[in-house]
């Protein structure tokens, strides 16, 4: 019994992995950024050199691990993962970059997070193949530098003005920035994961999923998966048992979508209960702003960070608020949506 178990958890494990697009014609969505990469790989392939580094940023879940991956199998080449808070010493960076293969493919995640000394070693590694190390202190100190394999730098962050100038400008393959995706985008990428995930999902369903996901394909295949967990076991329970039938086929209709979503507390435009609350509070509180970014951590018991980084970037796409001089002001839309008044005054600040 546990052997088969432990056979169905590494099968969903498998099958939940091949979300992961494995072709350009797979991958849907940022056009700009798949033409410039196809190109830049292509005549690097063709002058036979190495692909330069390349940079991507963006909001998390967008697909910048993803591109690398696709960079990875479209050229052939070993990829080796790692990230930014991972490499913690100087040491570390050089057993990396010391047992890579030539034409191998070296992905930092988070690089924002790299240590400072860190990122200086990084600098000759990336612009001249070559390692510096110190080895003693003080005036007996000396350098030794090592060359190194033909390697390119992918890497990622969802904090690019973290990032130091010095080491932007040396991804001479490009800096790129993810936007995020249409309705339309994220609906064929909900198409594909349910047809590998085995759901028979209904347009009205798909819709709703999609236009719930934040414009976010990570979000998308999150949501898809627990309406899947979600009419699992809905079917199990009435069948008066907890195990699902092997091999079945779920179909997942509008309504078990909706249910699934409303468990997860996100309503019909993706706005989560933090969402929700911060609204709430910026409108019952104070009135529907301006508010200060301080008073708002204060009201809400989070962190100023948090707010500025998780909370509000999608509430300020939505239109549901405005960033000024003053404070935050909250929208006539997101009045609207949470059905408050928008008073005269409100319509003046705003």
């Amino acid at each position: 019994m546990s052997r088969k178990k432990d056979e169905k958890k590494t099968e969903d494990v498998v099958l939940d992995q091949t979300l992961r697009p494995t072709r350009w014609d797979e991958y849907i969505g940022q056009k700009h950024i798949k033409d410039n990469v196809k190109i830049l790989l292509r005549a690097a392939e063709e002058r036979g050199h190495i692909p330069e580094h390349i940079l991507f940023y963006g909001p998390p879940g967008l697909g910048k691990t993803t591109l690398a991956h696709l960079i990875a199998k479209e050229t052939g080449r070993q990829m080796k993962i790692t990230s930014g808070p991972a490499i913690e010493k100087v040491g570390d960076l050089a057993s990396i970059l010391t047992n890579l293969a030539p034409g191998d493919i070296l992905f930092i995640d988070e690089i924002h997070r790299l240590n400072k000394m860190v990122e200086e070693i990084l600098y000759p590694a990336m612009e001249s193949g070559v390692l510096d190390i110190i080895i003693g202190k003080g005036p007996s100190a000396r350098t030794i530098q090592l060359d190194l394999p033909a390697f390119t730098l992918i890497a990622a962050t969802t904090r690019v003005a973290m990032i130091s100038s010095p080491l932007r400008s040396r991804f001479s393959g490009g800096v790129f920035r993810l936007e995020f995706y249409s309705n339309e985008e994220i609906a064929k990428i909900i198409e594909r994961s349910s047809k590998l995930l085995n759901i028979v999902l209904e347009k009205e369903a798909l819709a709703e999923i999609a236009k719930r996901s934040r414009f976010t394909p990570r979000t998308a295949n999150y949501f898809l998966k627990r309406a899947r967990d979600f009419a699992q076991v809905s079917a199990a329970s009435a069948r008066g048992s907890g195990v699902p039938k092997k091999k079945e086929r779920l179909s997942l209709d509008k309504k078990i979508v909706k249910e699934a979503l409303d468990m997860l507390a996100v309503d019909e435009i993706g706005l989560n209960a933090s969402d929700r609350k911060f609204l709430e509070i910026l409108i019952e509180k104070f009135n529907g702003g301006p508010v200060g970014l301080k008073t708002m951590a204060a009201a809400l018991s989070e962190e100023e960070a948090t707010i500025e980084e998780v909370v509000e970037p999608y509430l300020l796409q939505l239109g549901l608020l405005e960033r000024t001089a003053r404070g935050r002001l909250a929208t006539k839309k997101a009045h609207e949506h949470l059905g408050f008044e928008f008073t005269e005054k409100q319509r003046k600040l705003v």
